[in-house]
């Protein structure tokens, strides 16, 4: 088990910050969880919707990207697009970290109702739910 991991997806608007309150809920309270983006985006309210049917909240929380975390090493950086992956990997070249790639689907990429958008949220929530708890589960 880390004791430090870090999400990072395109613009830590969506699956990150879903991941990172996720992972603080379902691990132990000592490990550090954060998460970033490759850049900073924008706060989508999608993500406020499906976080709280889990009883989380983002609160005041906004987007931040990768260069704005104030402690630069983590055990382990859990990356959730190609993108991400890319930018970690080359970031991170020459340090001592293990960095896992995790395919998340976009859901912003999802048309139609708003419940079928909101369907699509929850199918990246609760697949990161299901990822977190099968990678950190005891043995």
């Amino acid at each position: 088990m880390p004791s430090s991991l870090l999400f990072v997806c395109g613009k830590n608007a969506i699956r990150s910050p879903m991941a990172e309150l996720l992972a603080r809920k379902l691990l132990p309270p000592n490990i550090y969880v954060a998460s970033a983006g490759v850049k900073r985006g924008e706060r989508d309210p999608f993500v406020d919707a499906v976080l709280s049917e889990e009883g989380l909240s983002l609160d005041d929380r906004q987007p931040r990207g990768i260069e704005e975390l104030a402690d630069g090493y983590f055990d382990l950086i859990v990356t959730l697009t190609p993108l991400a992956h890319h930018t970690v990997l080359e970031r991170m070249r020459g340090f001592s970290v293990d960095v896992e790639y995790w395919p998340t689907p976009d859901p912003t990429l999802v048309t139609g109702s708003r419940e079928q958008i909101m369907n699509a949220y929850r199918d990246v929530r609760d697949r990161l739910k299901t990822q977190i708890l099968q990678r950190f589960s005891p043995k």
